[in-house]
């Protein structure tokens, strides 16, 4: 399986795919983040938090690169925007391999310190309200992962 892509027409929508994905995560899975500012990065992290059972308010972590949230599952939330190394060792392993579920925006910044399966997602501008989500599976886990959001 190469990809998976989802076409939503409102937040709603796409809230709705992250929410099945928080559903079925497990402990350990680590979903990178890619997209124009404003494509629905926050709104994806929104809605998988609810499927993880978190009620707080999530927001991006701009200025403080990780926030982390209670629910099912941890949620590590890291916004690697302003990381201003990329090789320098933030620790970043310890959320990758954690109790939780990692959600990284701007993952590309920080590849190589990327672990190598993992759940990539593109979000882009398909109009004003309607987004193209792209799931790209890295591993075993991430395919099965993909398919159970189809069902």
């Amino acid at each position: 399986m190469n990809e998976i892509v989802f076409n939503t027409h409102s937040p709603e929508e796409t809230a709705k795919i992250a929410y099945r994905l928080g559903q079925i995560a497990t402990q350990g899975t680590v979903i990178t983040l890619e997209g124009d500012l404003g494509a629905g990065k926050t709104t994806f992290t929104k809605g998988l938090a609810k499927g993880l059972g978190i009620e707080r308010n999530v927001n991006s972590p701009t200025f403080t690169i990780i926030k982390e949230y209670k629910g099912r599952l941890p949620l590590y939330h890291m916004d690697v925007y302003r990381v201003e190394d990329a090789f320098e060792d933030l620790g970043f392993d310890e959320y990758f391999e954690g109790q939780g579920v990692t959600v990284v925006e701007w993952a590309h910044l920080i590849e190589d310190q990327l672990p190598s399966e993992l759940l990539s997602i593109q979000i882009l501008y398909a109009g004003e309200n309607e987004r193209r989500i792209v799931l790209m599976p890295k591993g075993k886990k991430y395919v099965q992962l993909c398919k159970e959001i189809q069902e």
